[in-house]
């Protein structure tokens, strides 16, 4: 295939901008960029694409999503709203993925595959649960990443929410797809070794899985994301999170620790040390009002800091925006998170972290040499557009619907808006269809853990008839975390929540 025509954004570290250059992709891979005029004079007889003047550059990176919750779009929350992040799990995470079915997981994928291919993310590091559809879930996303054409980072989520007999599913499940990856291996699919949170993983579970993993596999583990979290660590092991983590040997340079909106200095230390990757998801992290990273102070200390969504949309320019404009009203402060700081996470970082589950050629980036995951975008700018002010031209120009042609590993997946690997009219139509089913599911299982009395016909959110009665002795938490500065809130609040979550974590610290 030769593209030609085209303003190349390369995201070489000395990124450059090329006007009217041609790209050269033999197979998988890039083979040669040049002028147009060149290229097109040197290989006379290979099918050419024209991309007409569009911007032609590396697709985007995921760093840490979730598909399974593609269900939860439009569906209400029953009884009152979730005053914290420890309800939101209770009342809407963990009863979703308690409601899916293989078919659901399917297509909970599929739609966040269409999704992606339709806004130029090309490869996406997924985090999955579904603990009534464990064994083989993950061959499901993989069919359907491998259907789709993108690539695909795939792991189950252990925890012991759901009793030991899922834990030990869980496990299960981890190693056998890692086992299928290193028995059949696809190039466009790699996998990773899923925990929960430390909030939900006892010490025996967490021996567990650092014993059940293959040797070099990483974990991919949600840390603290709330201060509930810290908490509970502290109250369980008397370490804080990422403490706790390291005695267990869960860190290192092929981990993924999302969020870390509440570490303490020491904790990020220790990710340093070890080279553990964090990644960022702003979008997230103000939907559930759950506080903002120090991501700055991580990043100058040397931590590996990649952008993820976190299950929301697959557009990650707006994740670009929203981390722009987080830290500078969370801090009153215009000069915080700059253009090149976001760059950094989304464009280097990310293919940084993406290249250690795909080393064969470098990802992110046209060279030559480099994987053939290509996007074209149809931006028109009105002002000069350089490789030094290109971040505030993806920050105040580029629009999700800009993205006019997708190509992965040399393979078109979209060209001028047209799908041609996924029938997305199909996979809606059908997760419509599924989508009742799941909404009945899950209100049935919200009813089991509030005693809420809920409507199965219309998905409505009536008032909740009576919340479960918490315990008057739970131990107040260690003078260490009442001396964070940053939670918000009674200490009561905080208490509660650890005794919400600690559901069957019984087992050594």
């Amino acid at each position: 295939m030769l593209i030609t025509n085209a303003n190349i954004i390369t995201w070489e570290s000395n990124n450059r901008v090329l006007e009217n250059y041609a790209i050269y992709i033999e197979k998988d891979r890039i083979k040669e960029i040049g002028t147009t005029k060149s290229l097109t004079a040197k290989y006379p007889k290979v099918k050419a694409m024209d991309a007409r003047g569009q911007y032609v550059m590396p697709g985007g990176i995921c760093a840490h999503t979730h598909f399974y919750s593609a269900f939860a779009r439009g569906m209400a929350i029953p009884g009152t709203a979730p005053k914290d992040f420890p309800e939101i799990l209770q009342k809407l995470w963990w009863p979703l993925d308690r409601s899916l079915d293989a078919e659901a997981v399917r297509y909970s994928a599929l739609a966040c595959l269409v999704d992606a291919i339709k806004h130029g993310t090309t490869t996406l590091i997924d985090h999955h649960a579904s603990p009534n559809a464990i064994d083989g879930s993950l061959d499901q996303i993989a069919d359907a990443v491998d259907k789709s054409g993108l690539r695909g980072v795939l792991c189950y989520e252990v925890t012991d929410r759901d009793g030991q007999d899922k834990a030990n599913a869980g496990i299960n499940e981890n190693v056998r797809f890692l086992k299928r990856l290193a028995e059949n291996p696809n190039p466009r699919l790699a996998g990773t070794f899923g925990l929960h949170a430390s909030l939900t993983l006892s010490g025996i579970t967490l021996q567990a899985c650092r014993a059940a993993a293959p040797e070099g596999t990483g974990f991919h583990i949600h840390t603290a994301e709330h201060e509930s979290d810290e908490y509970d660590s502290l109250n369980k092991s008397q370490m804080r999170v990422i403490d706790r983590l390291q005695k267990h040997g869960i860190l290192g340079p092929n981990t993924i620790a999302a969020h870390g909106v509440n570490f303490d200095a020491r904790e990020m230390e220790i990710l340093k040390e070890t080279g553990t990757w964090l990644t960022h998801q702003p979008r997230s992290n103000m939907n559930n009002g759950v506080g903002v990273a120090q991501i700055e102070s991580m990043m100058r200390l040397g931590i590996k800091v990649g952008l993820g969504n976190d299950g929301f949309t697959n557009s990650m320019w707006d994740e670009w925006k929203t981390a722009y404009l987080l830290h500078k009203i969370e801090h009153r402060d215009p000069r915080r998170m700059g253009g090149y700081d976001v760059q950094q996470m989304a464009i280097y970082n990310n293919a940084a972290l993406a290249n250690q589950f795909f080393p064969a050629a470098p990802i992110g980036q046209i060279t030559p040499g480099a994987a053939a995951d290509i996007i074209f975008v149809d931006y028109h700018p009105f002002t000069p557009l350089t490789a030094g002010n290109l971040p505030w031209h993806i920050i105040f120009g580029f629009q999700q619907s800009m993205v006019t042609t997708t190509i992965v590993a040399g393979k078109i997946l979209m060209k001028d808006r047209e799908l041609l690997t996924l029938d997305e009219k199909e996979i809606a139509a059908r997760a419509r269809e599924i989508a009742p089913r799941i909404w009945r599911r899950y209100e049935e299982e919200v009813s089991k853990v509030f005693g809420t009395e809920v409507s199965t016909s219309k998905n409505k959110a009536p008032e909740v008839i009576r919340e479960v009665a918490e315990p008057e002795d739970t131990p107040k938490p260690p003078k260490a975390i009442q001396e964070k500065t940053h939670p918000k809130g009674s200490k009561q609040d905080m208490i509660d929540a650890i005794k919400r979550l600690k559901e069957k974590n019984a087992g050594s610290s």
